[in-house]
């Protein structure tokens, strides 16, 4: 049975937040106040919910009201990706759905989960990494890295504190029963996107009656760990690259790369070779191995990802390289500005074990980079701060079922490079939902918010007129692939 509630609280003692009022403020989704009108409000949760009559959270509430409500049916609650809430986009993502079928028939409620946004926030200090940013780091470059995600760890806790031990998806799943609860209905409809799949998934394990309809859009895998979740995005990625790498190998009177994808993938590391042996060779390599990884992602840029590969390949001097690279980002710039960050990644990402045995990464990390060093693989395998923990976790992860709430649909792009494929397939297949794929697509968080339009209208049916789409269905995906012949 599933432990709603931790510890001995009951829905009793939670009703002091269930029927707390609102006190709504009117606001507009644009600075000038020109845009579409918008509800504000907040709320406040038990900071745990083992102890309902400790420290208190609040939790910043979006409303934007059905526009035709001769036909409203209740509320659409949407939580987006991170963990971390996507540098606080939560009461903003409904203005996603403004506009559209499901905003006529659903009051749009978003809020910035518990440390996010303008919620109560859970900071960490900022912790500049030392270790050269470096897409094949040698083995002399392991301990600095593990060093770095310690201290990173360190600086969470200083910043966090007690708050840490209480930011997780089991929480964020009760918030939103205690806001479903204030706003007064009997059950919620709900769409997540990425981690925000997983608290949907979550919030149905915990409160099946009460929950509607529900669509998962990009999701992690359920049978999967946080680490193991990590380590599965160097595979997704590579699977991008192996495709790009067979398209331009159909084309090799174009691109003369190769005449098969083993050749075009040596073609690339020529260009890794070559980079590697001009001044600051190592960054320009990383540039490159970022480049090869994103890039084959977007069906569209199929072409010019190969040409990038064939001018590097005779690249004579570091400015020119640096100007073809110039695009290509390595890190969040967050982590290296200000004094204090969003902490809910870190805290989020340990409700799973990590293994504390160095090892283990370091045998990760030599395998990712060998098979995996496009699209920053290697960074998948390396320490997290789960290495070095400084809590436990005051209960275990909410294994997702469903048992008592309707079908839903899960959204999942077939080359999703975050959230592999397979944890779509999976999370479907374990709740019995309906699965649509997006077809040939590197997409991630698709549905209402990446212009895809096919997919746009069966969600909607689905979410306004229960109708379901039928098994196996799929769209393709909005980057097409660069319309240039291939060989005869």
């Amino acid at each position: 049975m599933v432990n709603t509630w931790p510890g001995t609280t009951t829905e009793d003692d939670l009703r002091g937040f269930c029927t707390q009022p609102l006190r709504w403020s009117q606001g507009s989704d644009r600075a000038d106040g020109t845009g579409q009108q918008v509800e504000y409000a907040t709320i406040e949760v038990p900071r745990d919910y083992a102890d309902p009559d400790g420290e208190r959270l609040t939790l910043a509430v979006s409303r934007r009201r059905a526009t035709d409500p001769a036909r409203r049916r209740g509320i659409l609650l949407s939580v987006n990706g991170g963990p971390g809430g996507d540098w606080g986009l939560g009461r903003e993502l409904p203005g996603k759905f403004a506009g559209t079928p499901v905003h006529e028939v659903y009051d749009l409620i978003g809020f910035d989960p518990r440390g996010t946004g303008a919620s109560t926030p859970l900071h960490a200090e900022v912790s500049v990494p030392r270790a050269p940013f470096d897409s094949r780091p040698p083995d002399s470059a392991f301990a600095l890295l593990a060093e770095d995600m310690h201290r990173r760890e360190l600086a969470c806790e200083r910043a966090g504190g007690e708050l840490r031990r209480h930011i997780s998806t089991p929480n964020t799943a009760r918030d939103m029963d205690v806001l479903r609860a204030v706003l007064g209905e009997p059950r919620l409809s709900f769409v997540g996107y990425a981690y925000g799949a997983y608290v949907g998934a979550v919030y149905g394990t915990l409160f099946p009656g009460r929950l509607d309809r529900s669509v998962l859009d990009s999701c992690v895998h359920p049978g999967w760990t946080w680490r193991e979740q990590f380590l599965q995005q160097g595979d997704a990625a590579r699977r991008n690259v192996e495709q790009w790498a067979r398209w331009t190998a159909e084309r090799t009177g174009h691109f003369a790369l190769g005449t098969d994808p083993e050749q075009v993938l040596a073609a690339a590391e020529e260009a890794v070779s070559r980079l590697e042996g001009l001044p600051g060779g190592v960054r320009l390599r990383t540039l490159l191995d970022g480049a090869v990884g994103t890039r084959a992602g977007d069906r569209s840029r199929w072409a010019e990802l190969a040409r990038l590969v064939g001018e590097l390949r005779t690249v004579a001097d570091a400015g020119t390289a640096e100007g073809l690279l110039a695009e290509q980002g390595t890190w969040r710039p967050d982590d290296n500005e200000g004094d204090l960050r969003c902490g809910v990644l870190e805290a989020i990402t340990l409700e799973h074990a990590w293994p504390s045995d160095p090892e283990v990464y370091h045998r990760d990390m030599r395998d990712f980079r060998s098979r995996f060093p496009y699209g920053y693989g290697v960074l998948r395998a390396q320490p997290w701060v789960g290495a070095f923990r400084t809590f436990t976790a005051p209960e275990e992860p909410v294994a997702p079922a469903r048992d008592g709430y309707p079908v839903g649909l899960v959204v999942q792009a077939d080359g999703d490079p975050m959230d592999h494929y397979d944890g779509g397939v999976a999370m479907a297949e374990l709740l019995g939902h309906r699965l649509i794929t997006v077809v040939d697509s590197g997409e991630h968080e698709i549905y209402a918010l990446g212009g895809n339009k096919p997919l746009d209208a069966q969600v909607d049916r689905y979410l306004v007129d229960g109708e379901l789409p039928p098994p196996g269905a799929s769209v393709p995906g909005t980057a097409a692939r660069p319309d240039i012949p291939a060989d005869r």
